[in-house]
């Protein structure tokens, strides 16, 4: 290369700058403020009060693409600078008449992929009103959907994210050396969040999203990122055990160790989580794992204790 590279003083290792060149190579859509979050939140570059260092690494990003970064996408402004919030009070997402009966009532259903600002908005109010764990901003790759009946009232939302970096559990199951995550980790794609909105009371209607969403998420994640995915994950927060997942037939494979999604230091503290996938082909592992691990384990489907 030549001469050492560096962030903030920092220098790279030659695994963290091929990590930096690899998802800019895998994510060509994303801009740069995107990939600067995705960067900083894979390579843990905070400031002291655990804030991302993005600005700094967009201007990273800028200096070193000709030297030794992929040629980079143009920036474009996805949202205002400064300081932004969700409007709680928004009136669109207030509590509506109850929507009981049966499944059939409001096929066919639609899955909206939202790719406007006011879509974005409702979404967002949806989520951070009515889901247990709120909105928070994802990183990286991102699809979001509203989940409309026939009526065209809104059912559902679901977010689809970037994968986990590490989860032993879903690794040893995948069957994939080091080697073969690195390259092929954006094939996996993340069930971030799925709300069944609260007034919402329609027997077997959370399995049938989740089977519609495994059939469109495949092309609509392609024509985003260039990415065809194979697999999807999803994590469950403990109490609860993933039921509608399981009566889609998602495989439980084990449970995290409370690190959170991207703890690269080993430090972060938090609940254990079932992790549950979903392969979206029927030969999905040979891709996956052109190498495959020694530990390789072509594991059935588990049971949560």
């Amino acid at each position: 290369m030549g001469e050492t590279v560096s962030f903030c003083g920092r220098v790279l290792t030659a695994g963290e700058l091929n990590l930096v060149r690899q998802i800019i190579a895998d994510f060509p859509r994303l801009s740069q403020a995107e990939l600067a979050y995705t960067i900083c939140e894979l390579l843990e570059w905070r400031r002291p009060n655990g804030k991302l260092k993005n600005p700094e690494c967009v201007e990273w990003l800028q200096k070193w693409q000709q030297q030794v970064l992929p040629g980079l996408p143009e920036l474009r402004v996805t949202k205002p600078h400064g300081a932004h919030r969700l409007l709680a009070g928004a009136s669109e997402c207030d509590p509506q008449p109850p929507l009981r009966g049966r499944l059939a009532d409001y096929q066919p259903l639609r899955l909206q992929l939202i790719e406007d600002l006011a879509g974005r908005r409702l979404f967002q109010q949806y989520i951070q009103r009515y889901h247990p764990l709120g909105y928070r901003v994802p990183y990286g790759a991102q699809l979001r959907y509203l989940v409309r009946a026939a009526s065209q009232d809104v059912l559902a939302c679901l977010l689809f994210t970037s994968a986990a970096w590490k989860m032993a559990p879903r690794d040893i199951w995948i069957g994939w050396s080091d080697p073969a995550r690195r390259a092929n980790l954006p094939r996996v794609i993340n069930n971030a969040r799925f709300l069944i909105l609260p007034w919402v009371a329609v027997p077997h209607l959370a399995s049938h999203i989740l089977s519609l969403a495994a059939r469109q998420l495949s092309t609509d994640w392609l024509a985003a990122y260039g990415v065809r995915p194979l697999l999807l994950e999803t994590l469950v927060d403990q109490p609860y055990t993933g039921t509608c997942y399981r009566a889609a037939n998602w495989i439980w494979v084990g449970q995290t160790q409370g690190r959170g999604r991207m703890d690269r230091t080993h430090s972060a503290q938090g609940s254990s989580k079932n992790i549950l996938l979903y392969p979206l082909k029927s030969h999905w592992r040979e891709p996956l794992c052109p190498f495959p691990s020694p530990q390789v384990c072509h594991a059935s489907i588990g049971e949560i204790p």
